[in-house]
């Protein structure tokens, strides 16, 4: 059974892309590792990185080639100030030198020695080989990006099964929705106390609180960050920042000076029944539009979808209970993270693997889940209300205009964040009994779904929008 934190599902790193970015920089951070742990990494005289199949082919627009450079000279994605990143890559183009792991320097042609394979290799769409010469010998070593920054290395008889094997320590282990009920009434818990059961098995609660409060932290300045940034996005498609007029026609003359006291005003400001969908949105674009532009974010699960979670907890804080403190915001993140790792185990959260159902569809239901819980909502109530966001997902194309996490990946969270609210309404004035489509069986036709999608739909930039709309167009 696959075993997977809340810390795995919220991950913190820089954008625009789990899979395409934090995935490839962490994949080149364990390939370190490997040739120090044989006692190859002193004597690696060139290195070459190729990429493959969603990984080429979207690549470019995801700053897939900044992120393994990234990776191989030992920046850290969590720590890293990400104005950093533009010295560094430019550094490597224009002295063709690669300070590697921040130790030495090796001969490095930035497109030389980065290369986008359009073909895919057979275990997952996200594969890249890196290899190093050593004595005039190439040494290789494969590694996929399978989506929410987690990274496999297989061996042949395991890509064959096109499988996975992971082994689980947790006390009450969980696949599906039904055992993560089973587990509620047994323990008499909520679902965030039995997700808390789990943690604290592998760390102290006191390690859990910390590592949530800069999750959370993590969240709100980036929030904050898009709010206050003006301007275009990069990339060439000239996408207006829209948070930060939204949020100046929302805020009004009112003063702060940080982050924390953004949101003690925002919280004590009247708020009229239609500027909530407004901020909702804002605060969902305000992520995504950080996320776009290389900036720091919360993987929720994933890059792309990154603001979906913020957005909802932030309309809780804001709109429903002006007392909530980090209890909440604790319970708030457990339930998502179990959600999300229950799609994780039955179907996917990578793009490449199964369209933006997998990354926009999996975020709403872990908001819906969670917000439900905070509303007052059952164990099964919480399940309903992730059932029907995702079922309402079911098919979402990935199809980036020019490769670029910004149209429509970047409206999606706000309507994904919209849903998720809607879900948990619907989901805390249904009686669990009387449904019909229960959690288990959507994950499973999630599934199903992926796996019938034409490989154009799922971050190819091969159909739907980003081949509909021409970059001259923009």
């Amino acid at each position: 059974m696959e075993c997977i934190s809340v810390f795995d599902m919220l991950k913190i790193g820089v954008g625009p892309s789990s899979s395409h970015t934090l995935g490839p920089w962490r994949a080149a951070e364990r390939w370190i590792k490997e040739l120090k742990d044989k006692k190859r990494f002193d004597k690696v005289e060139n290195i070459k990185v190729d990429l493959y199949g969603s990984l080429s082919l979207t690549g470019k627009g995801h700053a897939t080639d900044f992120a393994v450079i990234l990776g191989l000279t030992g920046a850290d994605p969590e720590r890293m100030p990400v104005e950093n990143i533009t010295t560094i890559i430019e550094n490597v183009k224009t002295k063709n030198i690669l300070h590697f792991n921040n130790e030495r320097d090796i001969p490095f042609d930035f497109k030389a020695h980065i290369n986008f394979n359009r073909k895919f290799l057979p275990f997952h769409s996200n594969g890249l080989v890196f290899t190093a010469t050593i004595n005039g010998r190439n040494y290789k070593s494969t590694y996929y990006s399978i989506g929410g920054g987690f990274v496999v290395q297989e061996e042949r008889k395991i890509s064959k099964a096109n499988k996975i094997i992971f082994y689980c320590t947790f006390p009450y282990p969980i696949s599906y929705g039904e055992e993560l009920l089973k587990f509620c009434d047994q323990l008499k818990q909520p679902i965030s106390g039995v997700v808390l059961e789990n943690e604290k098995s592998i760390r102290a609660e006191s390690s859990i609180d910390f590592e949530l409060k800069r999750i959370w932290n993590t969240m709100l300045e980036c929030m904050y960050t898009g709010c206050h940034t003006e301007g275009n996005l990069p990339g060439g498609l000239n996408v207006r920042r829209r948070a930060f007029d939204m949020h100046k026609n929302l805020i009004g003359e009112n003063k702060y000076d940080n982050p924390e006291e953004w949101l003690k005003t925002i919280r004590t400001t009247e708020v009229k029944f239609r500027q909530i969908l407004k901020w909702v949105s804002c605060f969902a674009l305000a992520v995504n539009e950080v996320n776009a532009s290389l900036g720091r974010v919360v993987t929720a699960p994933t890059n792309g979808s990154a603001g979906v979670i913020p957005a909802v907890l932030m309309y809780y804080m804001v709109i429903e209970n002006h007392d909530a403190d980090f209890e909440h915001i604790k319970k708030f993140l457990l339930v998502a993270g179990e959600i999300g790792s229950i799609f994780k185990k039955g179907a996917t959260i990578s793009a490449a693997m199964g369209g933006c159902q997998a990354e926009i569809g999996v975020s709403s239901a872990m908001a819906a889940g969670a917000l439900t819980e905070l509303l007052g909502g059952t164990p099964e109530q919480v399940l309903v209300a992730a059932e029907i966001a995702m079922e309402h997902h079911l098919g979402l194309t990935c199809d980036p205009i020019g490769g670029l996490v910004q149209i429509p990946c970047i409206e999606r969270n706000s309507m994904g964040a919209i849903k998720a609210i809607n879900a948990a309404e619907l989901a805390l004035d249904t009686d669990p009994k009387n449904v019909k489509v229960p959690l288990d069986k959507v994950v499973n036709t999630m599934w199903e779904t992926a796996k019938d999608m034409n490989t154009k739909y799922k971050e190819t930039s091969e159909g739907g929008l980003a081949i509909g709309v021409h970059l001259a167009d923009c």
